[in-house]
């Protein structure tokens, strides 16, 4: 089973992984804001992709304002991985 489907209790919240890498580039912020929407508070989507997420980021900012913060977990040249977490 993909690991996608495990989520992982933290010591702050839910954390589900949410690997896009395997998603078409054309569903993907679709399939990203689905998953955003349906968040319950304290819970966390951690993303990895392999493209920049900024543009992303200031989508989420502008749709949800403050009930959903973001914050970049890792950065390299393959792999980028950041939170979306439901206040």
């Amino acid at each position: 089973m993909n690991a996608a489907y495990h989520p992982v209790q933290s010591e702050i919240s839910i954390v589900f992984p949410f690997d896009a890498r395997g998603i078409a580039k054309r569903f993907r912020h679709a399939a990203i804001f689905a998953a955003v929407d349906l968040l319950r508070p304290g819970e966390t989507i951690r993303l990895v992709s392999e493209c920049d997420l900024a543009p992303l980021q200031e989508q989420i900012r502008r749709r949800y304002g403050a009930e959903v913060t973001t914050r970049a977990v890792e950065r390299g040249p393959e792999r980028i991985v950041v939170d979306f977490t439901r206040a």
